[in-house]
């Protein structure tokens, strides 16, 4: 009952002195494909959305240019809440990977909730008869170049953070670059690819399970509940780190009472499909837009020297 009276309250805050929030229907935008995480865990959000505040909340796909048009049509929306931007992790460093982004995720952007993390995954075929990390990296020195990695993208975030762990392993092997986390992974089930640090949600548990994949460990700053039975990089490599994130952004100078309207609506809805989003192989985050907007800090000043390190650019 106290959820509700807040939620009531804040939405006659948003309509005070204009119409009700939402007066009309709701736009998600997604940058990536349908089934992706960011796409899941979006329709997972709008459903309560709609439910709780009387409009649909559509979430629409626009994967043009690596969703950086899609991107952009939410910065250029009008602030008022009936443009959202559900997205993944790359959104924060994208600046420093294109020349010409019309679009800053600081300057354009007002942060509205992490939602859900994941675990990346360190992953082998299993062709390369390796069972940790070590064995893993030995191997890679001795070979080198005859291995291959793959990622979901040049500006994926398991490119960036395979191109983290080499640098902390110390090896090389050669870059291939898929559009989406799918192709990868469906060319190294088939060993056209031997290695990859992927966002380890959804069928990959299943690949691991039945022995298609061999993980090796988790990259995240603690042991993970999907894979309790992995290391952390970290407990090789100290201080590695690396997670992938979903967040909802809205346009620049979307009111407050908006942000607490679908904050305060997001976060009850989440804990009421916790098994729903650990089902997707993700921990609930629902932090407040003050903390997503540290994280969006936090990740441009690593990847950003990461980036620069790589002399990794886009056009």
């Amino acid at each position: 009952m106290r959820g509700r009276v807040l939620i009531c309250s804040l939405f006659f805050a948003a309509s005070a002195g204009s119409q009700p929030y939402p007066a009309k229907p709701v736009r998600i935008v997604v940058p990536s494909s349908p089934g992706g995480a960011s796409d899941l865990i979006a329709r997972l959000v709008a459903t309560p959305l709609a439910d709780a505040l009387g409009q649909p909340f559509i979430v629409e796909n626009r994967v043009t240019s690596g969703g950086i048009v899609g991107t952009q049509q939410v910065a250029d929306s009008p602030p008022d809440g009936h443009t959202l931007l559900v997205t993944f992790d790359t959104f924060a460093i994208n600046p420093y990977l294109y020349r010409n982004l019309k679009w800053d995720p600081v300057r354009d952007f007002t942060p509205v909730m992490e939602l859900c993390r994941y675990p990346q995954v360190l992953l082998v075929s299993p062709r390369l008869g390796v069972h940790t990390v070590k064995e893993f990296v030995a191997l890679a020195k001795e070979r080198g170049a005859q291995l291959n990695y793959g990622s979901a993208g040049p500006a994926s975030s398991s490119r960036l953070a395979y191109e983290l762990f080499k640098q902390a392993a110390g090896i090389e092997t050669v870059p291939v670059h898929y559009k989406g986390g799918g192709p990868a992974i469906q060319d190294l089930l088939g060993g056209q690819v031997q290695v990859m640090l992927i966002q380890g949600g959804g069928s990959i548990q299943q690949y691991v399970r039945t022995g298609r994949l061999t993980a090796l460990a988790v990259s995240s700053p603690r042991r993970s509940k999907f894979y309790p039975d992995l290391p952390t990089l970290s407990e090789t490599y100290p201080g590695f780190q690396s997670e992938s994130w979903v967040a909802m952004f809205a346009p620049m100078g979307t009111p407050q009472a908006v942000v607490d309207v679908l904050t305060s609506h997001i976060s009850e809805s989440m804990k009421n499909q916790k098994d729903k989003f650990e089902a997707q192989g993700c921990d609930i985050v629902a932090g407040t837009p003050q903390d997503l907007a540290r994280v969006v800090r936090e990740d441009q000043q690593k990847w950003g020297k990461l980036i620069a390190d790589k002399h990794i650019t886009l056009e």
